[in-house]
C-alpha cells in the first residue's frame, strides 16, 4: 500500500479494498470540486460587478490575497510531509539534479516556443504569453501532483527549490533569448516584455519560502515533542483537507477574471473572432507541452509492498529509529514524471 493511501485512507476501509475506495471523499472527488470552484468563479465574475477590483485591492507578491491564501494552504500540507532529515539523499544525486535543470530550462522552454509559433503564428500577444508561461516553471502544482502520484516528496521539494532559484537568476535572460534573439535568428517577428527581477524574487520567497519554512518547523517541532509516529499518523491526516481546499480557492478566484466580457476588437465580426479560437489554440499548446512534461522529471517513491494476505492491519509506518535503508524505511526513488 502506498504511503499516500496510508495517510489519506478512509476510516473503516478494508485493508484489501481498491486504492480509490481508500481515499477520502474530499480527495477522491478533487477534480469535481475544482471544476465546481471554477464554475462558481465564472458565475460570480459575471453576476457581481466590481468583484474583481475588490478582490485585487490587496495583493501579496503581485497576486490577490484570496489566491495567495489558497496557494499557501495548498502547499503547506505537502511540504509538512517532507522528511527534511533525508534531503541529503537527493542533493547528492547529481544525475537527478542535472536532468531536472535540462528538462525544465532547455527542453521545456524550447518546446513551448515551438508550440507557440506553430499554433499561434498570427496572435503575437497570446504567443508571447505562452512563451513566458513556458519559462515560468510551476511551483505549487508540481508539489501537489507529485504528492498525489506518490512521488518522492524529498526529491520534489529539493527540485522545486533549485528550479525556483534558477528561475530568479535566468528568467529575464531566457525571456530575452526566446522573444528577441531566437526569433531574429529564424527570421520571425520579435517581441519584447518587461520582467521585474524583484517581483520574481518576492513571489518565490512568499509562495515557496513561507510554506517551506512552516513545513520544516512543523515537522521538526512535532517530531521532537510527540514523535514521528504521532506526527505522520495523527497530525498529517488532520492537516490534509487544507490541500484540497487550497486547490479550489485559486481556481475560483482566477476564473472570475475570465468571466468579464472583453470589448470586441474594432473591425472584427463575431464570426471572425470565433474562427480564430485564440483561447482554444493557447490551451492546446499549453496542454501539449504539459503532456510532454508529465513523463519526464519528478522521481517517484516506490509504493510500499502490500501486507501478507493473513494480515488485516495497515502496513506499519517506519520507526524514527530505523535507518532509511531498512525494510521498513524508504526505498531509493526511480526517475519519472515532472
Amino acid at each position: 500500500m502506498s504511503d499516500t493511501v496510508h495517510e489519506y485512507a478512509r476510516p473503516g476501509a478494508p485493508a484489501d479494498a481498491p486504492v480509490l475506495q481508500k481515499l477520502s471523499t474530499l480527495d477522491r472527488f478533487l477534480p469535481v470540486w475544482i471544476i465546481a470552484a471554477m464554475a462558481l468563479g465564472l458565475a460570480l465574475g459575471r453576476w457581481v460587478p466590481g468583484l474583481d477590483d475588490a478582490l485585487s485591492a490587496v495583493e501579496v507578491g503581485n497576486v490577490s490575497l484570496p489566491i495567495a491564501i489558497g496557494l499557501l494552504l495548498m502547499m503547506y500540507p505537502v511540504l509538512a510531509k517532507v522528511r527534511y532529515s533525508e534531503l541529503d539523499r537527493v542533493t547528492g544525486d547529481r544525475k537527478l539534479l542535472g536532468a531536472s535543470l535540462v528538462l525544465n530550462w532547455v527542453l521545456g522552454p524550447a518546446l513551448m516556443f515551438a508550440l507557440a509559433w506553430l499554433l499561434l503564428p498570427d496572435l503575437p500577444e497570446y504567443r508571447t504569453g505562452l512563451i513566458i508561461v513556458g519559462l515560468a516553471r510551476c511551483i505549487a502544482m508540481v508539489l501537489i501532483w507529485n504528492d498525489l502520484s506518490c512521488g518522492d516528496r524529498e526529491a520534489g521539494a529539493v527540485l522545486v527549490a533549485i528550479n525556483s532559484v534558477f528561475q530568479i537568476v535566468a528568467f529575464a535572460a531566457l525571456g530575452w533569448f526566446y522573444l528577441q534573439v531566437l526569433p531574429g535568428w529564424l527570421g520571425l517577428s520579435t517581441t519584447s516584455a518587461d520582467f521585474s527581477f524583484w517581483a520574481i524574487v518576492v513571489s518565490v520567497l512568499v509562495f515557496l519560502g513561507i510554506p517551506l519554512v512552516a513545513g520544516f518547523l512543523t515537522r521538526t517541532l512535532g517530531e521532537r515533542r510527540k514523535g514521528r509516529a504521532w506526527y505522520e499518523e495523527r497530525f498529517l491526516p488532520a492537516s490534509a483537507p487544507s490541500r484540497s481546499t487550497g486547490c479550489c480557492s485559486p481556481s475560483s478566484c482566477s476564473s472570475r477574471c475570465r468571466a468579464r466580457r472583453s470589448p470586441p476588437s474594432p473591425g472584427t465580426s463575431p464570426a471572425s473572432r470565433c474562427r480564430s479560437w485564440p483561447t482554444s489554440r493557447s490551451c492546446s499548446a499549453a496542454r501539449s507541452c504539459s503532456a510532454c512534461d508529465c513523463g519526464s522529471a519528478t522521481p517517484r517513491r516506490p509504493r510500499w509492498p502490500s501486507p501478507p494476505p493473513a494480515t488485516t492491519s495497515s502496513w506499519p509506518s517506519p520507526s524514527p529509529s530505523e535507518p532509511s535503508g531498512s525494510p521498513a524505511g524508504r526505498h531509493s526513488p526511480a526517475s519519472s514524471g515532472r
